[in-house]
Formats: structure tokens, sequence, C-alpha cells
């Protein structure tokens, strides 16, 4: 099965690690090439998508700065590409581009892995850029309450409120100087911004504001125990990892690529062991 991701600045991805090491575990030989607008000239997401599917490809991810040109591509959007209006998975088959955002799908694959049946309740979500338009649409579509919304740019967390209302979800933004009156009040707390990357040290929120009748999700998986992540499990609250999206969105990109439900089903049981494996290996380097 030959795969690949298109983008820009994706030579260090772990999408190839990610969908080979799944291929080997489901008996489902996998090859998954890189191709970066920063090693070679990718004059449109068209044009490298149309050259890909005349060399064989039974599907792609597509990430920065093609997302949304990914679905406006597809033949066959789902409803969730449709509703955050960006895709990241298109799969080829019988003529036809399917679209897929499996960060919205893999998030919410994760938040019920980690928390159950849990409601996510009143939610204050941190950053509404890419991944944070698809885990505000996987909050709201989970059964959030409300979903909360702050940005640094306070157009686009409006915007984005604007367009979950319009598909009948609650949704309101605050700005940064209310986030600390308003976090007691949230059930659940979401970090989207770049804030505890290890490039970008730091807790998205004061710490002592996270207590034990939270969640929390922390987008940033590299460190995986985020200064953000450390304060909630300090605090005794439930952890939903960013690690779980990582593995979730590949595990339902490689779910779509696979052409029977066999197949599917056989990636999907592999979910649990990719998660225990990506954890572990990131806690090494967090301890290295």
């Amino acid at each position: 099965m030959k795969l690949g991701l298109i983008g820009k600045a994706i030579m260090n991805s772990s999408s190839p690690d990610l969908h080979v090491r799944l291929g080997k575990l489901t008996g489902i030989p996998a090859t998954y090439d890189l191709f970066d607008a920063n090693e070679q000239p990718i004059a449109s997401l068209e044009q490298q998508v149309r050259k890909v599917i005349a060399e064989g490809y039974r599907g792609v991810n597509v990430t920065y700065p093609w997302k949304e040109d990914a679905v406006k591509l597809a033949t066959r959007p789902s409803r969730g590409a449709s509703m955050v209006g960006s895709a990241n998975t298109l799969v080829f088959e019988d003529g036809e581009i399917i679209a897929e955002n499996t960060d919205f799908t893999g998030f919410m694959s994760g938040f019920r892995a980690t928390l159950g049946e849990r409601e996510p309740g009143r939610v204050l979500q941190l950053g509404t850029g890419g991944v944070g338009k698809a885990v505000a649409f996987g909050l709201a579509s989970l059964g959030a309450s409300e979903v909360i919304l702050m940005d640094l740019d306070e157009s686009k967390s409006r915007q984005l409120a604007a367009e979950l209302a319009a598909h009948g979800f609650k949704a309101s933004t605050i700005t940064p100087e209310q986030v600390a009156e308003t976090v007691p009040s949230c059930d659940g707390l979401v970090n989207c911004t770049p804030v505890g990357h290890e490039k970008s040290p730091g807790c998205p929120l004061p710490s002592e504001l996270v207590a034990a009748h939270h969640w929390i999700f922390d987008a940033v998986y590299v460190p995986a125990v985020t200064e953000f992540v450390a304060a909630a499990k300090a605090a005794g609250a439930a952890v939903v990892s960013g690690v779980s999206l990582f593995v979730f969105q590949g595990v339902d990109a490689f779910k779509l690529f696979c052409e029977d439900e066999a197949k599917r089903a056989a990636a999907e049981a592999q979910a649990a062991t990719l998660f225990a494996h990506y954890r572990r290996e990131l806690l090494k380097e967090n301890d290295a």
C-alpha cells in the first residue's frame, strides 16, 4: 500500500514510522513517502495529488499549508472535514477523492479511549489554529455543553465561535484577561497553542488554576509530559495526552487507507499498542 505526506517542513515527521509500523502490526505492508515543498517544488496540491494518483498511491496525508485546499479538492468530503473546513487525509478510490479530517476524529477517539463516557461539560480551549479548530468541533460533537475559546488573535476565536454556532453548537469567546476567572467554572481545559512544546516551554495558563475536578487535553506531545500535563497530574485532574491525538489520527487515517472492514478492524485493534509505544519513546526523550 503506497502512502505519503504532502506539506512543508515535514522531513522530521513521525508519520512514516507510524504508518509503516501499523502496516507491520496488521500484516498490511505499507510504504510512506514524504513530499516536502521545501525539498522539491510543489506548484499546487492538486498537481501533486494528480501525480501520486498516477503513480499508484492509495492515499496521502496532507499538512500545512494545504489542509484547506485538500477538502476543496475532494469529490467526497466527510461531514467532519466539511464542518472543520479542512482535511488531512485523502483516499483515492474508484476515480474519487475521499477527504477526512482525522485530527477531528482522532481527538474524539483519544478522548473516549482515555475518559470513557465522561461528558466533556463546559470547556475552555486555548488556541484556535488548524488543530484547534478540529479539536473544537470534536469537543462540540462529543457533547460539550459549551466551548469557550481564547486566542491571542481575538478575530480568530470569534470566527471559530461563529462557525460552531452555525452548526448548532454553543460557543463563546473570552479575552486573555478573563482566563483566571473562567477556569474554575469549567470542566475541561484544552491547550491547542504551541506553549509547552520543547521549543516554546511554559504552561498555557497559570498552573495553580488547574484543579482535581478538571480534565485536561494538551495537543503538545513533545515532550510527552508538558508543564500543563504535570500541573494537571499534581492537581489530580484527568489527562488526555497529545500522544493520543497523534496515534489516533494516524490510526484513523490508516483505517481509511485500508480497503476492507477486516483490515480496518485489525488497524483499530493496534491503537493501544501504538499509544504505549510512542508514549514510551517520548518519555525516553523526555528523560534524556
